[in-house]
């Protein structure tokens, strides 16, 4: 019979794509988890893992076998929580990846309210325009804005309502021309925003009615990888900016920004809560999620 620890040890190996990360996340020794993986593979009489000096992978027959574990997994951790939570504290550490802006300005307060909900939870958090990459950099899930590209990742919406907004200072405003369709953006300076070393400098629109799109290639004398820094030259006067509305909101409502071109709505910008499996999904995580969604719907409500 396949244990419960040598599932664990798969599991963990697959997700790393090596003998000593998935060591060190088990705490281990790498011979152990060498040893558990040939006696899983013995009692299953297929090969899990190709190996080479450098790299290890699974094998088609291990790719077979892993969601059947993961789902095993899931369904086991599922039932222990079902069994404890109803009398049992919040506890334990999470480490969150989220945008430097969006995390700043909005998530990080919610993170300090949660923490404050339940203190026997501490959080490690990781700032960064940039996709952590979180098998890499040891990160339980990554909150992110737009939706996901990667189909292997689980992602779990919680705000959906989320979209891109043009906006610029009262001064900004009173010393140009006026914004009223997309393409008057064509005659101002645009600050924009790069991605995974991407310029995003082409804009999306939908009329309110639905009815008509619009795609406008901006220009400017501004553009960075950090969404905080486009942000503040908005505030500072310095152009347009095309930023979530999550990012803007409380600026909008104390009249630092304003909305520009408003019977245009710019792409929708969902934010996801992303992990590299569903065994991830446990208490604390669901907890943190159904909070978040809760307090994002809240905050921004019209």
């Amino acid at each position: 019979m396949k244990s419960l620890h040598d599932i664990k040890v798969f599991l963990e190996t697959a997700k790393l794509g090596s003998l000593s990360a998935a060591a060190r996340s088990l705490d281990q020794t790498p011979a152990a988890i060498s040893r558990t993986i040939q006696r899983l593979e013995a009692e299953l009489a297929v090969p899990l893992f190709i190996r080479s000096t450098r790299k290890l992978r699974l094998s088609s027959q291990g790719e077979l076998f892993l969601p059947r574990c993961q789902q095993a997994m899931l369904i086991f951790e599922q039932g222990i929580d079902e069994l404890t939570e109803t009398d049992k504290e919040l506890s334990g550490n999470i480490s969150l990846s989220m945008p430097s802006d969006t995390g700043r300005a909005v998530i990080m307060p919610l993170i300090d309210e949660f923490l404050a909900l339940n203190p026997n939870v501490s959080v490690h958090v990781h700032l960064s325009d940039d996709y952590t990459d979180l098998y890499e950099q040891n990160v339980d899930v990554a909150l992110r804005i737009g939706e996901p590209e990667d189909s292997n990742m689980v992602a779990m919406p919680i705000y959906k309502e989320n979209y891109r907004i043009l906006c610029a200072s009262p001064e900004y405003i009173a010393t140009h021309p006026a914004i009223t369709h997309p393409n008057d953006l064509k005659q101002h300076n645009c600050l924009c925003f790069t991605l995974n070393y991407k310029l995003h400098n082409r804009w999306h629109f939908i009329h309110s009615d639905h009815q008509e799109q619009c795609v406008v290639n901006v220009t400017g004398n501004r553009k960075t990888s950090d969404g905080q820094m486009v942000r503040q030259w908005a505030l500072s006067g310095h152009g347009v900016a095309y930023k979530s509305r999550l990012d803007v909101f409380e600026d909008m409502q104390q009249g630092r920004l304003v909305a520009l071109a408003t019977q245009w709505r710019g792409e929708y910008a969902p934010v996801y809560m992303v992990f590299t499996d569903r065994s991830q999904y446990n208490s604390l995580v669901k907890a943190l999620k159904a909070f978040l969604q809760h307090r994002l719907t809240e905050l921004c409500k019209p």
